[in-house]
């Protein structure tokens, strides 16, 4: 099978994603604006072909290469695993006649405010939301849905430009920065803690999900420097305080008439054990969530998705034998990295239930902590036992310092 992968290697994750298809035995023909040298030496290895183009924006003359690809080399399906594309892959799929999401299927997905009334109308638990293109909308809908309010971006992914505001003093300070945002959701801010629900789908049943735990929620990491934010995929995703939100999560698929490949659901666990829903979309999460996965069943999810996607079937084996934990650790100081401080102890004591230390060599740039999750080091590690995870976790923030000047 002649798969177009569009952005094969870029961001991280794709790489991975491209491979897994390549694994599946097939004839991955990578669509990108790199440089064909400057892609992974994952991505480049898997790839049975690479056509650039100079601008995914340029939506017309992608769609003109992509129909010259077609005549060349027949191609049977387009895959994307990148939020800002996934309406783009659509259009391709439709142009060329090929299974998959169409345009219609994919914008609620897309679009926060239709993915909410589809849900609505569904009787699924929302944040009463608004969405709006103008400054007095925001304080129109702020003032009918009551303080605190959260304001993010209609299609935006992650936590970026997304801001909790808390009263209408603090909604003017925050307005100027939303600025070149098009179109914002205006929502009720929801206290609870946060946690994801990822699947991998065929013929819109699920066939692996996962659940992870925000430490703390990202939307609190996101305005707090000195915060090493957490991403916890659990082992005992069957609990009983979970099962509010693992029926939401089959409630959503279902109205939102998902079929084949992955999706990375958010919700909100309030104290009472009710869930409401936050958002989702038809991708995998970022920010190295799918390696949690990995690392917590010993399989690879990434040839599962391509399997799924391309084959109908889901065969990796789900263990579920350790949690998984994310940390990624911010520098003190700014300028360029010049100390690490405890890592040596960290591993004598921990070296075992480590799976991934990545940090920022001495003499790097720090990362802007404000534009990316990923900060200036990341580390992961797995245990079987939550509590003992969490434990090591909050110690390795606590313990591991970077300084930078």
């Amino acid at each position: 099978m002649n798969v177009l992968m569009l952005s094969p290697g870029f961001p991280v994750e794709q790489p991975f994603f491209t491979r897994g298809l390549a694994r599946r035995g097939h004839h991955v023909i990578g669509l990108g604006d790199q440089p064909q040298h400057d892609l992974p030496p994952v991505a480049k290895e898997s790839l049975a072909a690479y056509v650039q183009v100079a601008s995914f924006t340029d939506e017309e003359r992608v769609l003109a290469t992509v129909a010259d690809i077609h005549r060349k080399a027949h191609i049977d399906r387009v895959e994307c695993t990148w939020e800002p594309y996934m309406v783009l892959a659509a259009r391709m799929r439709e142009m060329l006649g090929l299974p998959g999401m169409t345009v219609a299927e994919t914008i609620p997905f897309r679009d926060k405010e239709q993915m909410k009334r589809v849900l609505d109308r569904k009787g699924i638990r929302t944040p009463r939301h608004f969405s709006t293109t103008q400054a007095k909308g925001v304080r129109e809908a702020a003032a009918e849905i009551g303080y605190p309010i959260c304001v993010k971006p209609i299609a935006g992914a992650g936590s970026a430009d997304t801001y909790r505001v808390d009263s209408a003093e603090q909604l003017e300070e925050i307005l100027p920065l939303l600025g070149h945002v098009p179109e914002v959701s205006v929502e009720e801010f929801i206290e609870a803690d946060e946690y994801t629900f990822d699947t991998v789908c065929v013929g819109g049943e699920i066939k692996y999900f996962n659940i992870c735990r925000y430490r703390p929620r990202p939307l609190i990491g996101k305005t707090n420097e000195w915060i090493s934010q957490q991403t916890v995929a659990m082992r005992d995703v069957m609990h009983p305080d979970l099962e509010s939100g693992r029926q939401m999560g089959q409630a959503v698929i279902q109205a939102l008439g998902f079929k084949d490949g992955f999706t990375h659901m958010e919700w909100y666990r309030q104290a009472s054990g009710e869930a409401v829903f936050g958002e989702i979309a038809a991708r995998p999460p970022g920010a190295n969530t799918v390696d949690l996965m990995n690392f917590a069943n010993d399989f690879d999810v990434h040839e599962g998705w391509a399997e799924a996607v391309t084959e109908g079937s889901f065969s990796q084996p789900i263990r579920r034998s350790y949690n998984a934990a994310s940390l990624f650790k911010r520098a003190q100081g700014q300028g360029r990295i010049r100390h690490i401080e405890g890592l040596d102890a960290l591993m004598a004591d921990y070296g075992e239930h480590l799976c991934v230390v990545d940090l920022l060599p001495v003499g790097a740039q720090r990362r802007n902590w404000k534009q990316t999750l990923r900060s200036d080091g990341m580390i992961i590690g797995r245990h079987p036992d939550y509590a003992t995870l969490c434990e090591m976790m909050d110690d390795i923030g606590i313990r591991l310092q970077i300084y930078a000047e």
